[in-house]
């Protein structure tokens, strides 16, 4: 039956009222929609309890607004305020550098990077200290990140379509994350920055020639070379226009009427099926008889802004400092400096020296940080790196993104969460499960098996929920695409079938529908550790 805007059949229902728990009797009731907001639920065309609270959270998770008080965190807060105004954006300069490329032409390096200087910043402050707002909710408790996007962008894969669809599958993951975790879901691309990459050796032999490696698209060419692989500082103009172009392309998917949550329903991809799809088709099938509630009930137009309308941010690794710094800008508002290239950018597992270039530059700029954590990561290293990277500290600042492989996360993991509570810092814990699981196939190939990535979540949250500690996001490297880099999956990718299309210009990534599944398979853990909670309150 479905209901009109007069009429509620409340029987024996459990609602949350006025903050206490309160029992309805089994009698139905016509109330008009003024009192059924009052009771807090309704039913739905298939006779399902919708609470209003489901219908507040479609608004707010779909916008990415938290409203959450401020908790006190664990510990003896040994923390200090370091004056950073005697910073320079160029400090960077005189600390060691790893991982960075050598310019033969100095002339025109120096040209690239003036001219970038005068550039428009790609972000603006203000958008940065919302996104450190939103992680310090994700720190808490009261939000959920979800990071992910291309390993390596690509100057030749660079089309609307492929944002598209990225975009698009990360909207259906946070759809279903918020169902499990009942929070808002953060969203925060790995896109409009992600050009560099580290490499675990600076050059490469293929039959017999050594050369450099390749180290992305703003550094130097895929092909096999002496040209291409030589450092070209143009590139980064290249980058710049390529990255200004994604981010205008996605503020009009956020806020043009794309990312309408009317429209969930649209945004399945077509290659997409099996469980996972029937999954989220009934969630979509769910949110629509929630929306066409609000709309009988009058309720449509006090959420009409926030449920056409998504917020999504941009990070990358910080990684070529001559590109970061030339889109350095000081924040008018504030007189303190902002990285200007992406909302977020995060210091590799390669380049975390505490007296580095990478750390010196991120210590600098007020945006949120991210700090990639791996096995080498000694509890001394981090508590350095965090009074260094978040002196004052303070939620949202600093994530620490571990990245272990599956089968370690349980011999790394405590002694970091250890290392974090003596020092009572305010980080939020993001789990990155692709980077430890890279393996070659038997036919040659990169790739990573989405069993293993699955097991390093699953160790992921059963550390953090052995230890009491929160366990605030994943990190994925994925696309919209369908391709097929990593094996595993609901469709069973094979060794064999790698050839197919394997289109990445550096590490494999999950495709659309392993995105999903994977997004669903979180969902539970999210979901099994809010039950688990509200267990533990109400014994």
């Amino acid at each position: 039956m479905r209901c009109g805007p007069g009429f509620f059949d409340v029987a024996g229902m459990v609602a949350l009222h006025g903050g206490c728990i309160r029992k309805f009797d089994t009698k139905p009731h016509h109330f008009s929609g003024q009192r059924a907001r009052q009771l807090n639920v309704v039913y739905d065309k298939s006779r399902r309890i919708l609470p209003l609270d489901l219908i507040r959270r479609i608004v707010i998770c779909h916008s990415g607004i938290a409203n959450a008080t401020p908790k006190r965190s664990k510990g003896a807060q040994n923390f200090r305020s370091t004056n950073m105004t005697d910073w320079k954006k160029s400090d960077w300069r005189n600390k060691p550098r790893v991982q960075m490329p050598e310019y033969t032409d100095a002339a025109a390096l120096n040209a690239v990077e003036a001219k970038l200087s005068t550039y428009p910043p790609l972000v603006f402050a203000g958008e940065a200290r919302r996104l450190r707002s939103h992680l310090a909710d994700v720190s808490r408790g009261d939000a959920f990140l979800l990071q992910g996007g291309d390993c390596a962008e690509s100057f030749a894969a660079f089309n609307a379509d492929g944002i598209r669809d990225t975009f698009k599958v990360m909207l259906q993951m946070a759809v279903v994350l918020t169902f499990g975790a009942k929070v808002p879901v953060i969203k925060v691309g790995r896109m409009a920055g992600q050009f560099a990459k580290p490499r675990s050796a600076p050059t490469e032999v293929v039959g017999g020639v050594e050369l450099p490696s390749y180290r992305g698209d703003i550094i130097n060419d895929l092909e096999f070379t002496p040209e291409s692989r030589m450092p070209n500082p143009d590139k980064m103009l290249q980058a710049y226009t390529q990255a200004a172009g994604t981010l205008n392309l996605l503020r009009a998917f956020s806020t043009g009427g794309y990312a309408d949550i009317h429209k969930v329903h649209a945004w399945t991809l077509g290659f997409t099926a099996g469980n996972e799809a029937e999954k989220y088709r009934a969630m979509a099938e769910q949110i629509s008889d929630t929306l066409d509630f609000m709309r009988a009930a009058g309720m449509g137009e006090e959420a009409a802004h926030a449920l056409e309308t998504v917020e999504f941010y941009t990070s990358h690794e910080a990684l070529l400092l001559e590109y970061e710094e030339a889109l350095t800008r000081v924040d008018s508002t504030s007189g303190k400096w902002l990285a200007g290239s992406g909302h977020m950018v995060w210091i590799g597992d390669r380049t975390r020296q505490p007296d580095g270039a990478h750390v010196e530059y991120c210590a600098g700029v007020q945006n949120p940080i991210g700090l990639k954590c791996g096995p080498t990561m000694t509890s001394g290293h981090l508590k350095a790196l965090m009074a260094k990277l978040n002196p004052d500290n303070e939620a949202g600042r600093l994530s620490l993104i571990a990245r272990f492989g599956a089968g370690s996360v349980g011999e790394h993991l405590p002694r970091l969460i250890k290392a974090v509570e003596e020092e009572g810092a305010k980080v939020t814990w993001v789990c990155d499960p692709m980077h430890g699981n890279t393996i070659k196939s038997s036919t040659g190939y990169k790739t990573r098996p989405f069993e293993s990535v699955l097991r390093e979540v699953r160790e992921f949250f059963g550390v953090h929920n052995a230890e009491g500690t929160i366990p605030g996001g994943v990190h994925f490297e994925m696309t919209g695409a369908d391709v097929t880099e990593c094996t595993g999956g609901v469709r069973a990718v094979t060794d064999e079938d790698l050839s197919d299309r394997y289109h990445t210009a550096c590490d494999p990534r999950l495709n659309a529908s392993q995105s999903l599944e994977l997004a669903f398979l979180v969902g539970e853990e999210l979901s099994a550790r809010r039950a688990s909670a509200q267990s533990a309150q109400s014994a």
